[in-house]
């Protein structure tokens, strides 16, 4: 069938092939790229319209210790240091045969990638997540997805993953550095800051203009293309719309998939080598997370910014098949603290907590009015902090708060800085408004006298750059995403004079950690350990080898891509 400008491939009726991958997130491209490059014949299907998965929502970041960027830098790490900061990690769920296997093939990966494909990183200046801790570092560890122009996807360029929309403004995308948020950040008050700002949406506007979309763009969204961009120059076809149904077996072994088209007609896949699980995690499994989630359990509420397709369908299809996927870790999740965002019209949108929490002069409480953790360490370890400290209560729920300098110069949520308006935040609810603290107190359903307590104790040491109770702006990591020239610490300053404002939080997560066991090498292992023949998983339909922790930056696209290129030569007979 010929296919015309701007529509998506259709797959026929019956496909044959070495390998189907059902997903098209990093662990399933880089999977099949891989695959491909060994001499096997790849499929990739995807049931949502766009191709992409999470890794198009992510910051794109990876954790790959020993990297090629970092060793051109002259950055020293050592293995030892690694394995002992993993064993810290993730304690009595250290993987050895896994962990090793990672750090034997992650450089490699990293190699693989940039020499034979359209996929391109470079370094990231972000610590460890816990670079205090033994085997932790300050620097080397982590690296980045390059920009990418998605014009060189020509016809599919409609089909990727646009960003998640509440980290954009009007669709642009901020480059992955503490520089060009900077700049947004001081544009009312530095020249240099304001011209950058207003050539970058100039441009912007002029890509809106002739492409309805942002076209340079960054981050995980840049990974995605840059993989599937890999894909269609190897021939690899992405069928989207295209979902997986039940899995073939014939005497024990896994031989293919029964799949729906677009238009809504059976297609029958035949994969002679098997077929690999990428299908994004139990996200969205509401069965699942009720019994893996203690605030869900609790009655909480729980908003997952990550796509709503990641319903748990590669564990449904690997415990069908008889593989073994089980909640055992300490976290099920990457906790994530998110709010619920007015996007206009009606409509809402998940909105990922990612860099205010770690600018001065902003807090977090409970409903009792307390503070309850450094909300400058990570999002994972802040969203545990708030299971914690919610455990009593039947809802999990933070408020982050400022005053109106804060406001003004930092923004607050979705809330932008000065000079975007703020007033439909306030008229919506998102944006609490009070002109004490006492008053704020009472319109979020706060304890008053303790909210004014807590913020009088912070304030103490405050004034002098530090955080008595907890501790924010002392590791590397609290300052990374702070502001610098908040002296001398860049995490805290006082909660000065009012009005005050505050939004409510809840939690999220950016994918689940529980998952698919399997061997190193991506074998679904059913209940007694055992490889079940033609049946294989990466991404976070596999379970993660941190163990319910989140160690540093990229801990997931980290391993997700490594194991993704371990199974996929693993797969070709390619494996060492």
């Amino acid at each position: 069938m010929q296919r015309t400008a701007h529509e998506p491939p259709h797959p026929p009726g019956r496909i044959e092939c070495d390998l189907l991958v059902i997903g098209s997130g990093a662990g399933g491209m880089s999977t099949a790229v891989t695959a491909k490059k060994h001499g096997l014949d790849v499929v990739v299907i995807e049931k949502e319209d766009v191709f992409g998965g999470t890794t198009a929502f992510s910051g794109g970041v990876l954790w790959v210790p020993g990297n090629p960027q970092a060793k051109k830098a002259g950055i020293q790490d050592s293995r030892e240091a690694v394995i002992e900061y993993m064993k810290n990690e993730t304690g009595a769920f250290y993987d050895a045969e896994a962990t090793e296997a990672f750090l034997d093939a992650a450089p490699e990966m990293v190699d693989f990638f940039e020499r034979e494909t359209s996929v391109e990183f470079v370094p990231t200046l972000y610590p460890d997540y816990h670079p205090t801790v033994p085997g932790g570092v300050d620097i080397g560890r982590s690296i980045l997805a390059a920009p990418f122009d998605i014009r060189a996807l020509g016809d599919d360029m409609p089909r990727l993953r646009p960003p998640l929309e509440t980290i954009t403004f009007i669709g642009m995308m901020f480059n992955s550095s503490n520089a060009d948020l900077k700049h947004f950040f001081n544009a009312t008050r530095s020249l240099a800051s304001f011209t950058y700002v207003a050539r970058r949406l100039a441009t912007h506007i002029k890509e809106l203009a002739l492409y309805r979309r942002g076209i340079k763009v960054t981050s995980g969204n840049a990974l995605a293309a840059r993989l599937a961009k890999s894909c269609f120059d190897l021939g690899i076809p992405i069928y989207t719309r295209t979902g997986a149904k039940e899995l073939s077996m014939q005497d024990g072994r896994i031989t293919g998939a029964l799949a729906t088209g677009p238009d809504g007609g059976e297609v029958r896949i035949a994969a002679r080598r098997g077929v690999l699980l990428a299908c994004g995690g139990f996200s969205h499994d509401l069965a699942r997370l009720r019994k893996a989630y203690p605030h869900l359990q609790r009655g909480g509420e729980h908003l997952s910014p990550v796509p709503s397709g990641n319903t748990g369908d590669g564990a449904r299809m690997a415990e069908q098949a008889g593989g073994l996927v089980d909640i055992r870790y300490p976290s099920a999740a990457a906790w994530m603290p998110v709010s619920k965002a007015p996007l206009g019209k009606g409509r809402s949108g998940v909105f990922p907590h990612l860099l205010d929490r770690y600018k001065p002069g902003i807090i977090g409480v409970t409903r009792k009015g307390k503070r309850f953790c450094n909300e400058s360490e990570s999002y994972h370890d802040v969203g545990a902090a708030m299971i914690e400290a919610c455990k009593d209560e039947q809802e999990t729920a933070m408020w982050l708060i400022c005053d109106q300098a804060t406001l003004s110069k930092y923004g607050l949520g979705y809330v932008k800085p000065a000079p975007m308006p703020v007033g439909r935040f306030i008229k919506s609810g998102y944006l609490i408004k009070g002109d004490t603290l006492a008053e704020l107190a009472r319109n979020a359903g706060i304890d008053a006298a303790e909210l004014e307590k807590t913020v009088a104790e912070y304030n103490e040491g405050a004034v002098n750059g530090q955080d008595l109770q907890f501790g924010r702006g002392t590791t590397a990591f609290n300052r990374y995403l702070a502001d610098p020239e908040n002296k001398p610490n860049p995490c805290v300053a006082p909660v000065g004079a009012g009005p005050y404002y505050a939004v409510k939080v809840v939690m999220g997560d950016l994918g689940t950690f529980d998952g698919i066991r399997t061997s190193a090498v991506g074998e679904v292992l059913n209940e007694a350990g055992q490889a079940i023949p033609g049946l294989f998983a990466v991404g976070n339909d596999r379970a993660s080898i941190m163990g319910g922790n989140y160690p540093g930056a990229g801990i997931t696209l980290g391993p997700i891509m490594t194991f993704g290129y371990i199974t996929g030569r693993h797969i070709a007979g390619a494996g060492k």
